[in-house]
């Protein structure tokens, strides 16, 4: 079939298996291009398939030649109707790795659910033995708690008193004024429930507690800060409050990993287009004009050199990473750097409509966009027909 982009919202309903294999080839290829990491040997990454998650698999097995599991929950094609991008995504990573000889295995379900965790943890049993690095990446906007079977659903709000500010229209490029409503005390406890740290410490306690993870282990989890800018609807909003839930979360992992002489991270990385931050009012401005000064000064990374950098110059180092005072990797030291910030807040107050093409980089941002599903990945024929009918070989 001949696969367009078809869009809804900030959210594309399409998705295109050659572009999402050619940008997974390309990251590969970056990996390489970087030279080998003495980095992880059996790696276990929890929300595996786009973004950060997909990023850290491919610097594992493509950087340090590392086996590794995926979990992610992924739509399959159906004929006619495409596969989810990060079903392409993991399809493709795991043909490329299987052309090195590397293993490769996925696990598509809900990555919250006990039933999940156990499937995870007999093919780690069978297969792997145990894993020296867990990373953990999950983006979900939903999340059933197995214990309790309560369904926690989070929101984008601010807490305290409404926000008022510029957002803009990635598709059209019009610049508005937008005011969010603040959250109520529910929003905030649904909101730490699904995106705070609970379901990492129930993966590592349980991993942990069936001989899984190897002396020394290490597990990362993601987390954002961001600038002044952007800190009412994100660092001080429910978002914010679950990040600061998952950053508590890493000393109480890192206590009870002593044990076996293992360590719990959180790796602080930039702002960059994904499909959550593109849900989130006030963001994506921020992000197109980030990247314009980012670009401007030769300091622009996308996911893949975010943490192909983590790795070679942070985790696996022969030191223990370098953190701040609560703890956290600074990953996003270039965008937070004086210079950019300053750049970046005063190109905010000239934002306009008018004026937004000559001072942010929109086409940036929605090329970056486009490229999650597939789409506007140079070098792909989007004119031929092709087989929407992809398979995961390694799908457990």
């Amino acid at each position: 079939m001949i696969i367009e982009p078809r869009m809804r919202g900030f959210i594309c309903l399409t998705a295109h298996p050659e572009g999402c294999a050619q940008n997974v080839i390309n990251q590969i290829n970056y990996v390489k291009s970087k030279g080998r990491i003495d980095g992880p040997k059996k790696v276990l990454v929890i929300g595996a398939s786009t973004g950060f998650g997909l990023a850290s698999r491919i610097t594992a097995a493509f950087g340090s030649g590392a086996s590794t599991i995926g979990v992610f929950f992924e739509k399959p094609a159906s004929p006619g109707k495409t596969a989810s991008p990060g079903f392409y995504n993991t399809a493709a990573f795991e043909q490329q790795a299987e052309l090195l000889g590397l293993y490769a295995k996925s696990i598509n379900g809900d990555a919250f659910s006990n039933e999940v965790k156990e499937k995870t943890f007999d093919l780690i049993k069978a297969e792997l033995g145990q894993i020296d690095l867990v990373i953990y990446s999950l983006a979900s906007p939903v999340r059933t708690n197995p214990n309790t079977g309560i369904t926690h659903r989070s929101v984008l709000k601010p807490i305290g008193t409404s926000f008022t500010n510029k957002t803009v229209d990635i598709h059209t490029g019009t610049v508005s004024e937008i005011t969010i409503e603040p959250a109520k005390e529910d929003d905030i406890e649904n909101t730490v429930a699904v995106m705070g740290g609970e379901d990492w410490e129930m993966w590592i306690d349980a991993l942990n507690e069936e001989n899984l993870l190897a002396a020394g282990a290490t597990t990362v989890a993601y987390s954002y800060i961001g600038p002044t800018l952007t800190e009412a609807v994100y660092r001080k909003g429910t978002i914010g409050r679950a990040k600061d839930h998952l950053e508590q979360t890493a000393f109480k992992i890192s206590d009870k990993l002593a044990a076996i002489g293992g360590k719990a991270y959180i790796s602080v990385n930039k702002a960059l287009v994904t499909q959550a931050s593109s849900a989130i009012p006030v963001i994506p401005l921020y992000i197109s004009l980030l990247y314009k000064v980012m670009k401007e000064k030769n300091l622009h990374e996308g996911c893949i050199e975010q943490i192909q950098r983590l790795f070679q110059e942070r985790l696996y180092t022969g030191s223990p990473a370098p953190t701040d005072e609560q703890g956290r990797i600074r990953i996003d030291d270039w965008e937070l750097k004086e210079d950019v910030q300053e750049r970046v807040a005063a190109l905010w107050h000239e934002a306009t409509t008018e004026t937004l093409p000559s001072i942010a980089d929109m086409e940036g941002y929605k090329t970056d966009f486009y490229n999650l599903f597939g789409f506007k990945v140079q070098g792909v024929d989007y004119g031929k027909d092709v087989n929407e009918l992809v398979e995961i070989k390694g799908l457990v």
